[in-house]
């Protein structure tokens, strides 16, 4: 029979693995909410560029259309021309009805995923293990796991108007019925917002894979007897 040292000894190893365990568990989700943070600031502020610049479309200088002293780059908000010299002007589009479905949903898609990518943002720091905004500890992981969520609907967001816009324009590109000084091509927004759509999805993806609540089963507590007064009485022959 063990005797009550004995006991004492098994507890106390097994109660120092699980506080090991436990904080190289914290450690590995602390790692990884800072990665995720990384990612989202960089997906947020490549939704911004996406957004602000007006280098949807470029010209393309293909065919009879050599005339490079131009250059011209429609964007979500203005169209601008660029003179060889140096010279730039831009002009605001003047009504909204006259733009295109394609460009009236980028607008208002680039707009709401900046803000949900801004809020989850927020809600990853308030809910985050390097922070003390929530002492709930098992909130956090709830907390943790809608910021995954945001970042992914942000991301969703990000990369469906761009992507709509690229296939606009290869259309046109390819079509022959369109005039060679009217094609456009890809401008660099359209890759800025497909890289950005991408970083938010994976960090938006990460967090929802190590931010699960953790389930707690109902026989999870042992009771240990420490000495054989309380211990059940058992008769010996």
């Amino acid at each position: 029979m063990l005797c009550n040292s004995h006991i004492n000894l098994i507890i106390t190893v097994i109660h120092g693995f699980r506080k090991k365990s436990k904080t190289s568990e914290r450690m590995g989700s602390t790692g990884i909410q800072i990665v995720c943070v990384g990612l989202g600031i960089l997906g947020l502020i490549a939704a911004i560029v996406t957004c602000i610049l007006p280098s949807w479309k470029v010209s393309s200088f293909t065919g009879q259309n050599i005339i490079t002293a131009q250059v011209q780059q429609e964007g979500l908000w203005m169209e601008c021309v660029y003179q060889s010299t140096g010279q730039q002007q831009c002009k605001a589009y003047e009504s909204l009805l006259i733009l295109g479905s394609d460009i009236q949903a980028a607008r208002a898609m680039t707009i709401v995923c900046c803000m949900v990518s801004a809020i989850s943002l927020l809600v990853l720091f308030a809910g985050a293990e390097f922070t003390t905004c929530v002492e709930n500890e098992d909130a956090k992981p709830k907390i943790c796991l809608a910021a995954g969520v945001g970042m992914i609907i942000a991301g969703l967001l990000l990369i469906i108007p761009v992507s709509w816009t690229a296939k606009n324009v290869v259309s046109n590109f390819n079509n022959p019925l369109v005039s060679p000084s009217s094609r456009r091509e890809l401008g660099p927004c359209i890759f800025i917002g497909w890289a950005g759509g991408v970083l938010l999805l994976l960090g938006g993806g990460l967090l929802c894979c190590f931010s699960r609540p953790q389930s707690r089963g109902s026989g999870g507590t042992a009771k240990y007897y420490s000495n054989s007064a309380s211990a059940p009485a058992k008769n010996y022959v």
